[in-house]
């Protein structure tokens, strides 16, 4: 039995969003139960030159929502990044939710082999499909969602593996 790429990326992308979603409600309690003011951990960071949590929340998102877009050629929404709650996070992650579960799945036939240009400034690269997915879009994914994990971890919210993992 093969693997699609589609499966390899939408239901995969789906299920950490909603761990995601999950962290980002811990923290809020978190915030809640010690009293921080909500700023403290939505503006908390693991290094002074990393994202904050908001931060790593939107990425996250957009880079789901490209990587799906980049594969299927289906136009991903653009979202501006002015998230400032606990509850704008989780919209904006139910946002990409809606907008990936839209994508058909027929709509990555071929992408394996699909030619994938990344520009990021003065940097252009061109990628076959499948190794635009496992070496660019699912690392780049999940550093942003084990960046946030860690943050929420750092600050001592009561999370652990089982909460990154998500139920099984």
């Amino acid at each position: 039995m093969s693997l699609s790429m589609y499966e390899a990326t939408i239901p995969v992308f789906i299920r950490s969003l909603e761990v995601l979603s999950t962290l980002v409600t811990q923290g809020e309690k978190y915030a809640q139960e010690k009293g921080l003011d909500p700023k403290q951990v939505l503006e908390a960071r693991l290094a002074s030159d990393m994202f904050n949590l908001v931060q790593q929340v939107q990425r996250a998102s957009d880079t789901s929502k490209a990587t799906a877009e980049r594969l299927s050629g289906e136009p991903a929404p653009r979202m501006p990044d002015t998230e400032s709650t606990f509850d704008e996070l989780r919209q904006r992650i139910d946002k990409t939710i809606t907008y990936l579960k839209s994508v058909p799945a027929k709509s990555f036939a071929g992408s394996e082999n699909r030619t994938v240009t990344l520009t990021a400034g003065t940097l252009k690269r061109d990628f076959k499909g499948d190794e635009y997915l496992l070496t660019f879009g699912l690392p780049n994914f999940y550093f942003h969602i084990t960046t946030a994990y860690g943050i929420l971890r750092h600050l001592g919210v009561p999370i652990g593996k089982k909460d990154f993992i998500g139920p099984l």
